[in-house]
């Protein structure tokens, strides 16, 4: 089972996952050690943008790690890693105006993360026993489990493809922000890179969810020939 030929399909999505990992990692590194002309840290943009939208109930928080970084749609709290908080780099702000753009898409109710917010629940669960349950049906030879299984998965793939548009509207909306605050054009282009190295992760996490799905149905289509 677990050395099925179907497994090669994944191997494009995980070259991508490993590549774009390491641009993540290799341009927050170098844009963290530029500090920006603005010179206020990550936590005092956070602060200055979330105001600035109207958002003064929305809290920002510590968090640990390094990129560690979200949005919390439930309790309405920006949580940013020790990285970005109290950095005045290049690299921390760009990640920090992504953020802070999560909290203005949900104030404002944009679709793609009302969406994804709808799914989230079902997704997690998904993603933690849709295999569990295809793998059972196959080796208990129950059509219905396997079908089960595949639906699980698929709420997975539509989580990870409206995710999508949800990250990349919030890069494009930061960049535009952060230009109309007067950053110049050389950080602004450091900050791209930094946030499309990051959708990149993104992509890669789609285009592995789609392979995955693609395994389920051909080991599906396997099982029905052979019964």
């Amino acid at each position: 089972m677990f050395l099925d030929p179907t497994f090669i399909l994944l191997i494009p999505a995980i070259i991508l996952a490993i590549w774009a990992q390491s641009q993540v990692s290799r341009r927050f590194s170098m844009y963290s050690k530029v500090n920006s002309t603005f010179g206020m840290t990550g936590g005092k943009m956070a602060r200055f943008l979330l105001d600035n939208a109207g958002l003064r109930s929305v809290q920002i928080e510590p968090v640990r790690g390094k990129l560690t970084d979200h949005y919390d749609p439930r309790k309405k709290v920006v949580r940013l890693s020790e990285s970005t908080l109290n950095s005045k780099s290049i690299a921390a702000l760009g990640v920090v105006a992504h953020e802070i753009e999560h909290a203005i898409q949900d104030a404002k109710q944009y679709m793609p993360l009302v969406l994804r917010n709808m799914f989230a629940p079902v997704a997690g669960f998904g993603s933690s026993f849709s295999w569990i349950v295809f793998i059972m049906g196959l080796l208990f030879f129950s059509p219905a489990m396997i079908r089960v299984g595949i639906l699980l998965f698929l709420v997975v793939v539509v989580f990870t493809l409206v995710t999508l548009p949800v990250e990349f509207n919030a890069s494009r909306r930061a960049k535009k922000q952060l230009a109309a605050m007067g950053m110049p054009s050389g950080e602004l282009a450091a900050v791209d890179k930094v946030l499309f190295a990051a959708s990149m992760t993104y992509l890669a996490s789609t285009a592995m969810a789609l392979l995955q799905l693609l395994r389920m149905v051909l080991l599906a289509g396997a099982f029905g020939n052979r019964n």
